[in-house]
């Protein structure tokens, strides 16, 4: 299937497979002339994909920071922001130093 003037690429913001589907879906369901198209079934788009692309140091010092707080600031142990990182707390230590985050960031 292709949409008439646009590349795979540009088709639906990158989705293509997705509105392929959906429209082949639509076609199997459809009975007579008109297409019916189940539009209920279309994925709502999530804020990741709607959120600006930053620097990975930026992406790598949020995420420290969101699994720092979600284990209450606590480093190392079995519930601490390392374990559910997967990382060492040595390493996570380091990677906090050369990111400059501190329980104050």
């Amino acid at each position: 299937m292709r949409l008439a003037g646009h590349s795979r690429s540009a088709a639906v913001g990158g989705h293509y497979r997705e509105f392929e589907n959906l429209i082949e879906r639509g076609v199997i369901l459809s009975r007579g002339a008109e297409l019916y198209v189940p539009l209920a079934e279309l994925k709502a788009v999530t804020s990741a994909e709607t959120q600006p692309i930053t620097s990975l140091e930026a992406a790598e010092r949020d995420h420290i920071m969101r699994a720092r707080q979600a284990a209450k600031w606590i480093i190392g142990g079995p519930a601490g922001a390392a374990a559910k990182l997967g990382m060492k707390r040595t390493t996570l230590q380091s990677k906090m130093q050369k990111l400059d985050i501190s329980r104050s960031s």
